[in-house]
């Protein structure tokens, strides 16, 4: 499953389809079996520790959260449960004021504790974090934070000994697959094996990615096809970027030139782009091992200099120059 799993049916049309299908419990969110396993466990004891989740964009953080609001609060759940962004409001005041204000204010003697869900927090200051820590000690009695972030080492060390952690992994090809089919036939959609082999391809583990693209290619009006999904998503085929490569290791420059040329301007594909989908396809191409590592090292290097400001086609046929010298 994912970060979405079926909606309740009774939304807008003009709906976006990522909160039209949001889980509304544990048991629907698609993909994470053991995690949401070990949450299911603490809601149903209603012993919830602080929590931290770590991982990717789009593999369902969120969701358990307010999903474990719902279940512990039931309609109270709003009231219960305080959603903060700590990439939009990064500073120590955001955990001295809001933090501890909601923290202190009067809650029914019906629950036990309320719930603080800090999303990104690996955006918060040092100073932030130290003060955030502080208020999880100062409200544990009535409090419980659930916190969110993709890289759980930038949490400082107090923060996460204070916690039960869970790490989110990407979701698997045949999560994403069963949830946009689920979307699909809810939504009367008509799509074809390679329509959806797209999405999936497009999504890497990003259940809302692939939603969201979902959604934009049902738009067009058409089927939702290979053709369709590529179109919208301004995508190279997983074909292209072979043929790119093979032509750059068998010594031919200029017709992988030619080939990256077409994805830059055609496409309309950005840098970043193409070298994400050369680093998630380099074990799909038919190179031997040295090879493979050779065309790693470059990417590497590659992204790190278009990362600094370099300018990316200049870095990219590079990129390929290097392979095709066998350099």
């Amino acid at each position: 499953m994912s970060e979405s799993a079926q909606g309740s049916g009774s939304s807008t049309g003009r709906e976006i389809w990522i909160e039209k299908y949001r889980p509304q419990t544990l048991g629907d969110i698609y993909g994470q079996e053991d995690t949401i396993r070990r949450l299911q466990s603490y809601v149903d004891r209603d012993d919830l520790p602080h929590l931290l989740f770590a991982g990717p964009a789009g593999v369902g953080k969120t969701t358990s959260a307010t999903a474990i609001a719902r279940e512990l609060y039931g309609d109270d759940w709003r009231g219960n449960f305080l959603e903060l962004n700590a990439s939009d409001e990064r500073g120590i005041d955001v955990v001295r004021d809001r933090i501890k204000n909601f923290a202190r204010s009067q809650m029914t003697r019906k629950y036990d504790y309320r719930l603080i869900f800090l999303d990104e927090a690996d955006s918060l200051t040092s100073d932030a974090q130290s003060a955030l820590r502080r208020t999880m000690e100062q409200f544990s009695d009535n409090t419980r934070f659930v916190l969110s972030c993709n890289y759980s080492s930038k949490i400082i060390d107090p923060i996460q000994s204070r916690c039960a952690v869970f790490r989110f992994a990407p979701l698997s090809d045949h999560a994403v697959r069963q949830q946009i089919e689920d979307i699909a036939a809810a939504e009367g959609i008509e799509t074809t094996d390679d329509g959806v082999d797209a999405l999936v391809y497009y999504a890497d583990g990003d259940m809302r990615r692939a939603i969201n693209s979902l959604q934009a290619a049902a738009t067009t009006g058409e089927v939702v096809d290979e053709e369709n999904v590529y179109t919208v998503t301004s995508t190279a085929r997983p074909e292209e970027i072979r043929e790119m490569v093979e032509a750059a290791v068998d010594g031919d420059f200029p017709a992988a030139r030619a080939r990256l040329a077409t994805l830059l301007d055609d496409v309309g594909m950005a840098g970043g782009d193409v070298i994400d989908q050369l680093h998630r396809s380099v074990w799909e191409f038919d190179l031997g091992e040295r090879e493979a590592a050779r065309l790693m090292d470059r990417i590497g290097e590659a992204d790190y200099r278009i990362a600094e400001g370099a300018n990316e086609q200049v870095q990219l046929e590079a990129l390929l120059a290097s392979l095709a010298l066998n350099d």
